[in-house]
């Protein structure tokens, strides 16, 4: 097993990455009263939960198994969280358990967040996307009709469980939208990870255990470094967001159904990598490494079809990275160095969108 440690004070908390981690007391530690939810979806849930609640002995231990999909991230969803929760007659003390992928751990984490002006959650995160990326970092959140994401608080988990034999079950097209995340710590801070990526993709595409539990742990410990840094996203945690701009647009605009979140979050980094180039900061042999980076997993490099210019400049508006009325953008200087930006040429923006979309 290996343990990282997410340094933030009295709020730090260790990330345990190993295969087996759901069988076992490793998460009843992390528990401080003798109340627990364990919360999951109709997908995971069959396959997980019993492993789950099991390890947690004799307290008292409550479960809710909520709708699967992106579309379900909502506060209607949230609401039935807290139902459960005071159904059940929960207190400050209790612990909630975030078991699934990233809807999941979002959801839960905001019910923490607010549920009695907060409580503690514990996030065991069941796809590859959410272990290297949602589950930590203390981000929670709600979808709203009209954005990403907009509804939500900052609310770091007591500890992050990574089970590495749940990706055993994880469908292929899930695992290759984690694989977007990944990819992305090489894009804007780790070039020498970004390189060993390429030449591993066929051994992870086996998912072979051990290529795959050091991609992992090198995502997760990226990612600890820069929310220690910068807990609340003040500045260069904002890196963290390369694609995601373009790629929340994409999501929003097909309803939150169509596209995984890391599928939309690759053709957004094709789209920052495409801008840069514009700006003349990437050349055309690294935009193709970037495309090709994506591309061998399948994922989108492209808009939605039907999405226009005008759908992207109106959903991109509400973004939270917009600061006085002016889009701050994640670019790349090259690969492995990114910058966060509102002061770029907008026709370089113009020729993106027109790249990309229909007229």
């Amino acid at each position: 097993m290996h343990k990282l440690d997410v340094a933030l004070g009295e709020r730090s908390y260790p990330i345990h990455i190993g295969r087996g981690l759901l069988d076992g007391g490793l998460i009843r530690e992390h528990v401080r009263g003798n109340q627990v939810m364990v919360i999951s979806n109709e997908t995971i849930a069959p396959l997980y939960l019993e492993r789950v609640t099991a390890g947690l002995g004799d307290l008292q231990c409550d479960t809710l198994i909520l709708p699967d999909g992106e579309s379900h991230k909502t506060l209607a969803t949230l609401e039935t969280i807290f139902d459960a929760l005071m159904a059940n007659r929960h207190s400050r003390t209790t612990t909630l358990v975030a078991l699934g992928g990233g809807v999941v751990g979002d959801m839960v984490g905001f019910a923490a967040a607010c549920y009695q002006r907060g409580v503690d959650f514990i996030q065991v995160p069941t796809t590859l996307l959410a272990q290297v990326d949602s589950s930590v970092g203390g981000k929670t959140a709600v979808n709203h009709p009209r954005g990403k994401n907009m509804i939500g608080a900052f609310h770091q988990p007591r500890a992050v469980v990574i089970d590495t034999a749940v990706l055993d079950t994880l469908p292929d097209r899930e695992f290759a939208a984690g694989m977007a995340e990944v990819i992305k710590y090489g894009l804007i801070r780790d070039p020498v990870f970004f390189d060993w990526l390429i030449e591993h993709q066929p051994a992870l595409a086996a998912r072979q255990q051990a290529p795959l539990a050091e991609a992992i742990l090198r995502s997760c410990r990226n990612k600890a470094e820069v929310v220690a840094a910068d807990e609340t996203e003040q500045g260069n945690r904002a890196l963290l967001n390369l694609g995601h701009t373009f790629g929340h647009a994409m999501e929003t605009f097909t309803g939150y159904r169509d596209w995984l979140h890391g599928e939309a979050v690759a053709a957004g980094m094709v789209m920052a990598a495409h801008m840069s180039g514009e700006l003349g900061w990437v050349d055309a042999a690294d935009r193709r490494r970037v495309i090709d980076s994506l591309a061998a997993w399948r994922l989108p490099v492209t808009a939605p079809p039907g999405m226009t210019r005008a759908d992207f400049s109106d959903l991109m508006a509400l973004d939270k990275k917009v600061q006085n009325g002016r889009l701050r953008l994640v670019l790349l200087n090259q690969i492995g160095d990114a910058l966060v930006t509102g002061e770029y040429d907008p026709n370089a923006l113009t020729r993106t969108l027109e790249a990309f979309c229909e007229r």
